[in-house]
């Protein structure tokens, strides 16, 4: 049977056996009576349209200003902060009392909070954000933050242990002794961090003691090695200047520095212009490239120790430049190539439009889309009406058009050393341009691909199509006059030639090695 209090299902719900009870929203006293000008009616009513002062109105205009955004903050984020900021002043009936005009917008406030936390991870991060209130004057409002003012609503004793728990880190939780793992109390544990401190302390010595061998320095204090040739009063005085060398030797070998220069062991100036001699008679007469190579790599490094930059230093990388290029050394081109860029925007003089042609048709070999680009910006029009540059250039625009017939009409009127630079890709060109005229010619005459592929003759046509694997489609004709022509079936080595070329047009590394 049902209880009396309960009522039936239909019937009348009976009069609750309680009193409603307004909850408290305010930690005003309940025994001190509310104002008379207050009323329940009142506050049931429509709430009252906050007037905000102007420069409230302006200090939010500004923070969603996109001219104030600070990378890293998120608008949401923005907002959230503007909202907390306001409101914390509101409550203080502070809002006049600020110098918006100069206050920290909110994304400025949250840029500060995450540095504070970076430097003092500790602290909170709404607190450190409003360290700025601070500076403004405000520091006995400041120290109440809004996340403080929430927690004063609940004056619950039991709410408040709970939120203090709940705010102590873990290891504040449990007892000191159980979190003690040593023995012998904290004096082990200032033995044990010492005894790292002293491990770590001779590792640091031991790799001291490494480098002060390394570089021939010796002992602090000591006088075993003078660095940089230094004389016995300034022993103790590292130089401040470039060292000055005093070997009279023309020829000396190339060694990777593992240490400061000294100066008996570095070659003078004019010392270093008998050897450039030296090496470009030897070169000429005996073409021993080992040898010259070594030789110039010596030279160009007595002239960067010893800080020289003139025309002598451009004429050396010059001379080297033109040899590797001889001898298709790429490397070396490109590290003469390289210094010598930035040697001739110091205008030292030397031959800057040859080597500049150079830079296009070494760009054009290694397929350097973004240093073409960069280098086709610095063109001057002076430049580009160079006969060596405008040749070059002309290289340039026949391969980006596809044009195969004028690429081969220029490469036999390259100028000057540009020659050996389209050596290096002449190859694949010749790949290229039989992959696509495989697409245009069923057969052909070798003759014509001889003139168009600017081979020296038929036999050396002959010799590159067989040694690509195309021995098969040279055929001998008879002709009309009794004699007979070789002609080439292109036609039945179109795939062929379409997988030479994917192969030939490989990344190529900045030393231009395939």
């Amino acid at each position: 049977m049902m209880p009396a209090t309960t009522p039936a299902w239909g019937q009348p719900m009976q009069a609750p056996a309680y009193n409603a009870v307004q909850p408290r929203t305010t930690l005003q006293n309940a025994n001190v009576a509310a104002p008379a000008s207050v009323s329940p009616a009142a506050g049931a009513g429509k709430p009252k349209k906050v007037e905000w002062p102007p420069e409230v109105r302006d200090y939010v205009r500004r923070a969603f200003d996109p001219k104030t955004a600070v990378p890293g903050v998120t608008n949401p984020e923005m907002q959230t902060k503007l909202k907390e900021t306001i409101s914390y002043y509101a409550e203080r009936n502070m809002l006049d009392t600020i110098p918006w005009t100069t206050f920290p917008l909110p994304q400025q406030l949250l840029a500060d909070e995450r540095k504070n936390a970076l430097v003092s991870p500790t602290h909170n991060g709404f607190t450190n954000g409003l360290s700025s209130l601070r500076l403004q004057g405000t520091d006995s409002q400041a120290n109440t933050s809004p996340s403080t003012l929430r927690k004063r609503k609940s004056q619950d004793p039991d709410e408040l242990a709970q939120q203090s728990q709940a705010s102590q880190p873990p290891w504040h939780k449990t007892n000191l002794e159980s979190r003690m793992t040593f023995a012998n109390g904290p004096n082990e544990k200032r033995q044990k961090k010492a005894a790292a401190s002293d491990v770590s302390s001779k590792l640091d010595q031991a790799e001291l003691e490494k480098r002060r061998q390394r570089f021939n320095l010796g002992k602090p204090g000591s006088n075993k090695t003078k660095p940089w040739g230094a004389s016995a009063k300034d022993e103790d005085e590292m130089p401040t200047g470039p060292v000055v060398g005093t070997n009279m030797a023309l020829e000396k070998s190339y060694f990777r520095l593992t240490a400061p220069p000294k100066a008996e062991t570095v070659r003078p100036l004019h010392i270093l212009e008998k050897t450039l001699a030296m090496l470009t008679k030897k070169w000429r007469a005996e073409k021993n490239y080992n040898y010259i190579c070594n030789q110039f790599k010596s030279l160009r490094q007595d002239l960067t120790v010893q800080h020289i930059k003139n025309a002598f230093t451009v004429k050396v990388y010059e001379t080297h430049a033109r040899i590797s290029l001889e001898k298709g050394d790429t490397g070396e081109y490109n590290q003469c190539q390289t210094q010598l860029k930035a040697l001739y925007a110091q205008n030292l003089g030397g031959n800057p439009a040859e080597f500049m042609a150079y830079r296009i048709l070494y760009f054009v070999y290694t397929c350097n889309k973004t240093d073409m680009n960069d280098m086709l910006a610095e063109l001057t029009p002076a430049d580009k009406k160079h006969p060596w540059i405008k040749h070059a250039l002309d290289v340039r625009s026949a391969l980006a058009l596809g044009n195969y017939h004028r690429f081969f009409r220029l490469y036999l009127e390259a100028q000057n050393l540009g020659g050996y630079l389209m050596d290096l890709s002449i190859e694949r060109e010749r790949l290229a341009a039989l992959a696509n005229m495989s697409r245009a010619y069923v057969t052909i005459a070798l003759r014509f691909l001889t003139d168009e592929l600017a081979f020296d003759n038929d036999e050396a046509c002959r010799e590159f199509l067989e040694s690509h694997g195309a021995q098969n489609i040279i055929e001998k004709k008879a002709d009309e006059k009794g004699g007979y022509q070789f002609r080439v079936k292109l036609r039945e080595a179109a795939a062929g030639f379409e997988q030479l070329r994917a192969a030939a047009f490989s990344k190529v590394d900045i030393k231009g090695q395939i």
